[in-house]
């Protein structure tokens, strides 16, 4: 990722991601209102699609690769592309120059998509650097650090950040807070014993914080984990940070009427 300040007049595509587009829409709203307050002039293309992820996760090269192309010619024009999600960035950022290191009329174009790709919270601070947004959230808060965002591009002060801006909201770390909680996308579905234990002991640690609402960064993530606390009975409201950012709190939480994981 480049950490070059922005020009002014910034053109931002947004990259919604399969999940937010299928199942919560409004984190990519959110996304958007973060953006514009932020300063930035926000694109949606309508043509992108999904970043490979999966596809490349299951050893269809073929597929991946297709998808890849599509993805670096839909935000070719635009100056930064941004996503709410740190597995989709850490895709973009980490896997397309390796699926392309071989192929000599993909590789830059790879690289520079690459360069140009942050996830949402790292951009408002370290490009934009925003230092408070215009939201209220009156809740003991937890937040859930992904694996990818973390591990990968090394996202945790910068929501942190953020949220200590929101009005009436309290930030309380629960213990382990940056362990996995079992999804891993594809490794929840080829080991789902293993995944339930990890989200069951991500919830246990939810339940011990005392806090009544879990944030995160990652919706496979969170999906997964506010399942769980639903089955288990647990009065446990959890939302996307963005969600709680853009002060999108008024509807239901994830997994209130609605798919889960």
């Amino acid at each position: 990722m480049n950490s070059d300040k922005i020009k002014t007049s910034t053109q931002v595509g947004l990259f919604v991601t399969c999940l937010a587009d299928l199942i919560r829409p409004q984190i990519g709203f959110a996304a958007v209102a973060l953006l514009e307050q932020a300063g930035c002039t926000v694109r949606v293309p309508r043509n992108q699609t999904c970043c490979g992820q999966p596809a490349l996760n299951s050893g269809d090269s073929a597929s991946t690769i297709a998808i890849a192309k599509m993805v670096i010619k839909t935000f070719a024009q635009d100056d930064y592309v941004i996503a709410a999600s740190g597995s989709c960035v850490d895709t973009i950022c980490h896997k397309y120059p390796e699926l392309f290191r071989n192929d000599a009329l993909w590789a830059g174009r790879a690289r520079a998509l690459a360069a140009k790709t942050w996830e949402l919270t790292s951009f408002l601070v370290e490009v934009m650097e925003l230092q408070q947004v215009e939201a209220t959230y009156d809740g003991v808060c937890s937040y859930h650090d992904s694996c990818s965002g973390l591990r990968e591009l090394g996202i945790h002060d910068q929501p942190r950040q953020l949220l200590a801006s929101v009005v009436g909201l309290e930030l309380k770390e629960m213990n382990e807070n940056n362990v996995c909680c079992g999804f891993g996308g594809l490794f929840s579905i080829k080991y789902p014993d293993i995944s339930t234990r990890m989200v069951s002991d991500k919830c246990a640690n939810v339940g011990h914080s005392g806090v009544d609402t879990l944030l995160g960064g990652d919706l496979g993530c969170l999906l997964n984990i506010a399942g769980r606390l639903r089955r288990e009975g647990a009065p446990v409201r959890v939302f996307h940070v963005a969600e709680v950012l853009a002060g999108m709190t008024d509807g239901p939480a994830i997994g209130e009427g609605e798919s889960d994981l």
